[in-house]
């Protein structure tokens, strides 16, 4: 608007002024015709400034209204008394209209959404489909709680924030959008929050923001939002703030969410440390700055916000937590060789792991399915005359005890499986519903270390008794055919089975134990070490501190996840197939670990070697015992079934887990 549009504006304005004071028409028909032309004239500051009363009878000033930036706003083309409703006359002191409500940003733009809505404009003014979200946004923030010194005002209204007479978001891109950026520090600072504008404009961000005019350093708007600003004490922006660090600093989150302060996170606890416990919120300084919070000199210090004995069941830090590596990465060998190391061990080991026995799976599979295609028969084995009822006779292979420390392996295994993998892809969508299912990532904590508690017990009375047992036997053979101690046999029949698998030889008879089954046995003795003392240095930092470097947590963690994860998939996979799923098993399950014996023709077909010694010796009809009653086969396949069931349902999770984590 030119300076001769606006003087013509401003003496039609005063005229209809001038009109109404003679009385020539009513008050309410003149404010038909007052224009902004006519309100500049008194509202633009260029006279003396307007008072009107305040709280307690007080006067204040009103401010005055820029022109040339109000000709800039959105709200340009709309005339004063559009949202000033009230206003019925040019008077010094306005005769408002009673009946009329205050100007009100929120009730105007729902009128204008609902009426676009109704003309069905909606796609064509999204715009306004968007305002009238963030006004949702903020009936539901800390902004619109009523204000403690004056109750019937919001703490912050919008027009604290935009200044309706000239707000306007310039286009991204453009130089005023870096202008309009630069500002909105101040505008929450020096209204409101004095003291955080302080620290920010000494932080990293401010720096960038303030100093080098850097659009992409983070501005309030950036972590509180905009709209939808809560309580910073609330768990929801504890939570969430850490995906508002993490939308710039991405390579941190992702280290963030291996350590254990992510993983509860991620599950939905926000009792663990958080970007802003360590880095400051608004002060935030580089690592290097003797001032930061996680400059090593002040490490401890922070580390003991959250690491001591005043809080239950905390402890202090020890010297180790100082070298802790926060955001330790596995592809950065120059900041964390130990971690690279570590790292690529594990994905040797994996991947030696699962191909080999999965190789060694998929070939057997084809074999026995062709065998059985073919209608191959088993190697016979001579019985000498022997007398057997193989239909009401098995043979006894597992005692009642091994039996139940099986069952109570598997039970106890599944629970480690579950709360553990919870916490080792605790990004996925499914970690966060067990955790809640469970009472949350503390009960799924407890839970997963009173489920370590039984293992390790167990396997320590399976041990001591096994020992002292084969320690006090006269006949027993380390390396004899009743031991589970690999031997050259061992490594024969593994040679043996491949050249089976290829059509190569005969299939080796294997004795009392299988060199398949050595392997599960003795895989359990790796991973209590592995998975047991590396739980061990998690479960009580401030000793493993007291002793060791702080990289030995991130070196824990990352073999704990990885040789969990192994153990899972091996035994899901592998010892399920071995077990249950081969095609002389099916259809599944294998109840002999259940009920204790197996047939005689089963028998004879796993452990031709050992059926044959047995027979040889003379031994076999000492293990002879009655075939289990129906009653107990029934509730054997019940149960076997539901184990399978749950591991291959904790296969999937993990699975999933591993794939979109």
């Amino acid at each position: 608007m030119n300076v001769s549009s606006v003087r013509t504006l401003r003496i039609a304005g005063f005229l209809g002024f001038l009109l109404a004071f003679l009385g020539s028409t009513p008050v309410w028909a003149v404010a038909a015709k007052l224009d902004n032309a006519g309100c500049l004239s008194c509202h633009e500051g260029k006279r003396q400034k307007i008072e009107v009363s305040g709280r307690d009878d007080e006067k204040r000033t009103l401010g005055h209204i820029d022109a040339r930036k109000f000709g800039k706003s959105v709200h340009a083309d709309m005339q004063c008394v559009a949202c000033h409703t009230d206003i019925t006359d040019n008077q010094a002191k306005h005769k408002k209209n009673p009946a009329a409500q205050a100007p009100n940003c929120i009730s105007c733009h729902e009128s204008l959404w609902a009426a676009a809505q109704k003309a069905g404009q909606a796609q064509e003014k999204e715009r306004l489909g968007l305002v009238v979200k963030n006004i949702e946004d903020y009936k539901n923030s800390f902004h619109a709680r009523p204000d403690e010194d004056n109750p019937d005002k919001a703490k912050a209204t919008c027009e604290e924030c935009h200044s309706s007479h000239d707000f306007n978001v310039p286009p991204k891109g453009s130089e005023r959008r870096t202008a309009w950026h630069k500002e909105i520090p101040d505008t929450c600072g020096a209204k409101c929050h004095e003291d955080q504008l302080e620290s920010y404009a000494a932080s990293v961000h401010g720096e960038e923001v303030l100093d080098k005019n850097n659009m992409k350093g983070a501005v309030c708007t950036d972590c509180h939002s905009a709209h939808q600003v809560i309580n910073t004490s609330s768990e929801k922006f504890k939570l969430g703030n850490v995906n508002t660090c993490g939308d710039c600093h991405k390579e941190q989150l992702a280290s963030y969410t291996d350590t254990y302060h992510g993983q509860v996170n991620r599950l939905g606890g926000a009792y663990t440390a958080k970007c802003a416990d360590c880095h400051d919120s608004h002060g935030i300084r580089a690592a290097d700055d003797p001032k930061s919070k996680v400059h090593p000199k002040n490490r401890m210090k922070t580390c003991m916000k959250c690491h001591n004995d005043k809080k239950p069941g905390m402890r202090d830090a020890t010297p180790g937590f100082a070298s802790f590596g926060p955001h330790a990465n596995t592809h950065n060998f120059k900041k964390y060789p130990e971690m690279y190391i570590a790292s690529k061990f594990m994905i040797a080991l994996l991947i030696g792991v699962f191909a080999f026995f999965w190789l060694h799976s998929g070939l057997w599979y084809y074999r026995e399915w062709q065998d059985r295609k073919q209608g191959k028969h088993h190697a016979r084995v001579d019985t000498k005359g022997m007398q057997l009822d193989e239909k009401t006779q098995h043979f006894q292979r597992f005692p009642v005890g091994w039996r139940i420390a099986h069952l109570v392996f598997a039970l106890v295994t599944m629970t480690l499986v579950l709360t553990g993998t919870s916490a080792l892809f605790a990004e996925s969508a499914w970690a966060p519903v067990v955790a809640k299912a469970l009472g949350g990532p503390k009960m799924l904590g407890l839970i997963h270390r009173v489920a370590a508690a039984l293992f390790i017990g167990i396997f320590l009375i399976h041990f001591v008794y096994v020992m002292q047992k084969l320690l006090r036997s006269k006949t027993f053979r380390w390396f004899g055919p009743d031991s589970l101690i690999p031997n050259w046999k061992d490594l024969a029949d593994c040679w043996g089975m491949f050249k089976w698998f290829v059509g190569k030889g005969e299939k080796p008879r294997f004795e009392r134990w299988a060199y398949y089954e050595k392997f599960d046995y003795w895989a359990v003795f790796w991973g209590v070490n592995v998975i047991g003392w590396s739980g061990l240095m998690l479960a009580f930092p401030h000793v493993t501190a007291t002793y060791l470097p702080g990289w030995v947590f991130n070196v824990a963690t990352l073999v704990h996840g990885e040789e969990a994860f192994l153990a899972a998939v091996f035994l899901f996979t592998v010892h399920f197939f071995n077990n249950h799923f081969r095609p002389d098993k099916l259809p599944p399950p294998d109840v002999v670990m259940f009920t204790g014996t197996q047939s005689l023709e089963e028998f004879r077909h796993d452990h031709p070697a050992h059926y044959q010694r047995m027979i040889d010796t003379g031994e076999l009809e000492k293990y002879l015992v009655d075939a289990p009653s129906p009653q107990m086969h029934l509730g054997s396949v019940i149960l076997g079934l539901t184990l399978i069931a749950c591991g291959l349902i904790l296969l999937v999770l993990v699975g999933t887990g591993f794939f979109t984590s």
